[in-house]
């Protein structure tokens, strides 16, 4: 008869024992890094930056997704924006960095498939320059609520 007690305190012990070590488990998983990068437009170039960003920026990041280096892109305009603050937001999402070795291998494919080089690439930044400033930049990781 005595053990009968046992038993029940032993079968319930067992259960509450994943429910202790989930208690316990941090509450997030990691998720994509995010990289927000803050651009500054000098007035009367919206049209040639948007013609840029609609052109040969989100071709490549469309090529980028269909490769699966990125796993999502978009465009925030700075609706409020106040003195010193960027005029868009260039977010990019992706689940890891390249090595060296694959970051070579990406640049040759998209070279390929762009068909373009390392100096029209640097020619075609250095037009945009003109009128385009990076104003900042971050790099930030998703969390995901753990289930």
């Amino acid at each position: 008869m005595s053990f009968k007690p046992f038993a029940a305190f032993a079968a319930l012990s067992l259960t509450a024992i994943p429910l202790a070590a989930h208690a316990d488990q941090y509450p997030f998983v990691e998720g994509d890094f995010v990289q927000v990068d803050g651009i500054a437009i000098d007035d009367g170039h919206d049209l040639d930056y948007a013609k840029h960003l609609t052109g040969i920026y989100r071709k490549t990041e469309e090529f980028a997704m269909k490769q699966g280096w990125i796993t999502g892109f978009e465009i925030l305009e700075n609706v409020n924006k106040r003195q010193g603050e960027p005029d868009l937001y260039l977010v990019t999402r992706f689940a890891r960095f390249a090595d060296p070795a694959e970051t070579e291998k990406r640049e040759a494919a998209f070279q390929a498939a762009m068909q373009t080089t390392i100096a029209q690439e640097q020619a075609e930044s250095a037009g945009r320059a003109k009128y385009r400033h990076q104003v900042g930049s971050l790099l930030l990781r998703q969390l995901k609520f753990r289930d």
